[in-house]
């Protein structure tokens, strides 16, 4: 890789701050044209097909890509996760972050955050608290450990209105 490359890289991601994603998504087509492998741009390009072009397919191809040419790069783990919740792929979701465990460079409090916000979508949420609280215990961070613990009380008070769903069921029959 050479320093135009890189040059070329941070101008796109400027050009994706400040809401140019034609000029970031032709940037990253020519980065890519030269060095096909290179991990920041196919995350960027799938970044840019998942939230201004809503193309999921395209998005997680780059997503995987950008896994495949640098297994370390932790970014793309992160969108990737994203878009499986996004689509409700569930199944691929939990696949995806068994591997992540396996990445030295991807949060492990943001892994069990993620499973956590799987189990909760499916509605099971003793498993959604207890995954929450493994992001917990694997946090530094004060304010994610905030968010995690809102997360736990969100999902107490739906299972307790699932309960009490329950009960009214029971009642009634």
């Amino acid at each position: 890789m050479n320093n135009r490359i890189e040059e070329l890289y941070l101008e796109a991601e400027a050009d994706i701050r400040n809401n140019n994603y034609h000029e970031a998504f032709q940037k990253h087509e020519n980065i890519l044209y030269e060095e096909p492998t290179y991990a920041p741009s196919h995350n960027s390009l799938g970044w840019i097909y998942k939230t201004q072009l809503d193309n999921y397919e395209k998005a997680e191809n780059h997503f995987i890509a950008a896994i495949k040419s640098d297994p370390q790069y932790p970014h793309p783990y992160f969108h990737l996760a994203s878009l499986y919740i996004d689509i409700e792929k569930f199944n691929e979701l939990a696949r995806h972050l068994e591997k992540c465990l396996q990445v030295n460079t991807v949060d492990k409090g943001w892994i069990y955050y993620r499973y956590g916000m799987m189990d909760e979508l499916k509605s099971n949420y003793a498993h959604a608290i207890r995954h929450y609280k493994k992001a917990i215990l694997n946090s530094l961070s004060n304010e994610k450990i905030k968010d995690y613990q809102a997360d736990i009380e969100r999902c107490q008070t739906k299972q307790e209105i699932l309960e009490e769903g329950k009960e009214v069921k029971e009642n009634q029959g």
